[in-house]
């Protein structure tokens, strides 16, 4: 651990609260932000609709409340740099740049979807955005995520990797043998814990002993920090000091990113572990898209601006929910592909 990444780390804010000499962004980082966000929020919802209305089975893990985590380490980032989640992927696959239509086809089980309807909520790839997946095994995208760091290096390019996890897969066994391995071979990986307060149904005060995962990789000498997960611009600069960090050949890092899930664990989770009070607090106070609403206006950006992209985007989902409900399912011979892959 450097000196200066304990130091800035030390002071790191709980969820919602702001850090002295925040990072700031420009008027058009602010706007690509809010927009990104929005889309992320509004399609989670039309996402909650069609679960509840039975057009999308399985598990479902919605993302609303965390979009400022995946906007801000999205910006840090370049084409060609890969990404692997976890089960709470949407908003991930929407920064990414995955079209709204195939990820809401692939939701509904529509062979337009982009794992051809197979996949559901939990597993889907796109090779063009370079996004890995969608993983439902708990941790286990964390060794891919080394794995791919791995193939960078191989390669002799300077992109870098990024692995998400949850608070719940932070203390995965698995998780610290990637560690491990990313230390050893100086793999450009960004770990990044979505640490949002809660596993599927308990505290990560009660579940985790360490209570500072920002420090997990210290047994490795992996530098990381704990960032404001609700504000945009702080989760931008971390990923923006991470990702130099990577690019310069030093190794991995571990972003911690204290964010906060308005919503159960899943759909099936009245997340009655928590009060209605704590939530809706967090929503009136730390809010990350009211946050860049209030910057945006202080910028003089008029409400008609932002009503026009909200205008914009609710027409995008709504196309996208369209698009799903009206694509074919697959054919019966799908069930024989994709099952193995010959040498």
């Amino acid at each position: 651990m450097s000196g200066s990444a304990k130091k800035k780390s030390d002071t790191s804010p709980a969820p919602g609260q702001a850090r002295g000499n925040q990072p700031t962004l420009d008027k058009e980082e602010l706007l690509r932000a809010y927009h990104d966000m929005v889309l992320i929020r509004r399609f989670e919802e039309r996402t909650g609709q069609l679960y509840g209305m039975g057009l999308i089975g399985g598990f479902c893990h919605l993302y609303i409340g965390q979009e400022a985590v995946v906007v801000g380490v999205q910006m840090a980032l370049k084409k060609g740099d890969k990404i692997v989640t976890s089960y709470r992927d949407h908003g991930h696959m929407l920064a990414a740049g995955m079209d709204p239509k195939g990820v809401m086809a692939e939701l509904t089980g529509r062979a337009t979807g982009y794992s051809r309807g197979k996949g559901g909520s939990m597993h889907m790839f796109s090779k063009e955005e370079h996004f890995y997946g969608g993983h439902g095994i708990v941790g286990a995208q964390v060794p891919i995520g080394a794995g791919l760091a791995f193939a960078n290096k191989y390669r002799g390019t300077d992109e870098v990797a990024v692995a998400y996890m949850g608070d719940g897969a932070s203390n995965q066994g698995q998780v610290f043998e990637a560690f491990n391995l990313a230390a050893l071979h100086k793999l450009p990986c960004i770990f990044i814990i979505e640490n949002n307060q809660y596993g599927m149904g308990t505290s990560a005060a009660r579940s985790s002993a360490s209570k500072a995962l920002w420090r997990n990789g210290e047994p490795w000498s992996i530098p990381g920090q704990k960032v404001d997960g609700m504000d945009v611009a702080a989760v931008r600069a971390a990923a923006a000091e991470a990702v130099a960090h990577c690019r310069a050949g030093n190794g991995p890092y571990l972003l911690e990113m204290s964010t906060y899930r308005y919503r159960g664990h899943s759909m099936s989770d009245p997340a009655k572990y928590r009060t209605r009070e704590e939530v809706e607090e967090m929503r009136r106070e730390h809010d990350a898209i009211e946050r860049v609403r209030r910057a945006l206006a202080a910028l003089g950006v008029e409400e008609q601006q932002l009503k026009a992209t909200d205008d914009e985007i609710k027409k995008v989902v709504t196309e996208a929910a369209e698009f799903a409900q009206t694509s074919p399912e697959p054919d019966p011979s799908e069930l024989w592909t994709d099952v193995l892959v010959e040498g």
